[in-house]
């Protein structure tokens, strides 16, 4: 069997992390749907740059919206919305053969608004009204600003899939925010049976960030050279083996037990950032250590061509847990603070998607000024 479909089989949802409307026109989601049975899609404002800036595939909708008064940012967001509703219906079939447990593509709101609570809510709000389905998640920063914000829009009744998950602890809050949504909407007497959510913890940004300051410990040599070569390329994994038992203790406990009562889901783990930087490792580096259910991997699509040709599916998420442990303590025993660090690949998380999406509107604008002159 296709490693992809095998992933499903053990009970770990595929997502593919890219859209584009080339894949929508020429058939290659609808292909992923049926041939590796992929669940769902992901979207931030780098993949729709790419997208939208780098391909001809939208000249024809940008000159038509030139004839309106729309602004760069109205259009890109015109532009986003129909693609991830395409998308969508592509996956309605897929969402209802699993009631509503898979079949999911996300829209983010504006990266310049990660550390505004209210104008999140405001454009979350928005963005789901306008797309009218309910197997769409909206995307918000898990700042700190964004705690309250997914406690609302779950309170709501938004779908929300929370991005730019690092630490342990933040992503302990996240859980938290969930759970405090679905247990206002309960007590305001809204349903919650159907509410879906994600957690997206982001992997290989981790280790891009670890790994040279092992790297410099290694080349300075003494006692600590050896423990440092050991732990390269493993604090993303082991971070994420632990968020697995903080998963558990916000899921499998009698808080959320009460909550399921009345038709709630959990909140899924979604592994991200997935694709390797560093050529030296495997492509499948961020897969196969992960693989448990339930959980979601979203894949690049150089990392999912080299699952499906390379893959062996198995059951490995809570292989040694204590291990993971262990390499998270050895971590900070040489002085490499975990916390700091995630703290800082948060703020630089929200940069990363701030500059593509500022400049697809630099494109964008050019793009309209031409066609109206």
């Amino acid at each position: 069997m296709n490693p992809l479909r095998r992933l499903a089989a053990l009970g770990q949802s595929v997502y593919l992390d890219e859209l584009s409307r080339g894949m929508l026109r020429d058939g290659s989601l609808q292909r992923l749907i049926h041939e590796d049975g992929i669940h769902g899609v992901t979207s931030n404002p780098a993949i729709f740059e790419k997208a939208i800036a780098r391909s001809d595939a939208y000249d024809t909708a940008i000159a038509e919206l030139a004839h309106g008064d729309q602004g760069p940012e109205e259009v890109y967001e015109t532009l986003a919305l129909e693609d991830i509703g395409a998308a969508a219906d592509l996956f309605a079939d897929v969402h209802a053969a699993s009631q509503g447990a898979a079949g999911y593509v996300s829209l983010e709101v504006s990266p310049r608004l990660a550390d505004d609570t209210e104008g999140t809510v405001a454009e979350a709000h928005r963005l789901w009204a306008q797309l009218g389905r309910p197997n769409v998640f909206i995307k918000v920063p898990g700042t700190a600003a964004g705690l309250p914000a997914i406690e609302r829009l779950i309170a709501d009744g938004v779908n929300v899939n929370v991005t730019l998950l690092f630490g342990l602890e933040r992503y302990a809050a996240v859980a938290d925010a969930y759970l405090r949504g679905l247990e206002r909407r309960l007590e305001a007497g809204q349903p919650i049976d159907g509410i879906a959510s994600v957690a997206s913890f982001f992997l290989s940004r981790i280790d891009v960030a670890i790994d040279p300051m092992l790297d410099a410990l290694a080349d300075a040599g003494g006692a600590a050279a050896e423990t440092a070569r050991r732990l390269r390329g493993r604090a993303a994994i082991a971070s994420a083996k632990l968020a697995w038992p903080r998963y558990q203790d916000a899921f499998a406990g009698p808080r959320f037990a009460r909550l399921a009562s009345a038709g709630a889901r959990p909140q899924w783990l979604l592994w991200a950032s997935t694709g390797t930087k560093d050529p030296s490792y495997p492509a499948t580096k961020y897969v196969e250590p992960l693989i448990g259910a339930p959980t979601i991997t979203t894949l690049p699509r150089e990392t999912m061509d080299a699952y499906r040709a390379e893959g062996d599916p198995a059951l490995r998420l809570t292989d040694d847990v204590a291990g993971a442990r262990r390499d998270l303590g050895a971590l900070a025993a040489l002085g490499i603070d975990l916390d700091a660090v995630t703290e800082k690949l948060e703020a630089e998380g929200v940069d990363k998607f701030v500059k593509p999406f500022d400049a697809l509107l630099q494109t964008l604008d050019q793009a309209l000024t031409e066609h109206r002159a």
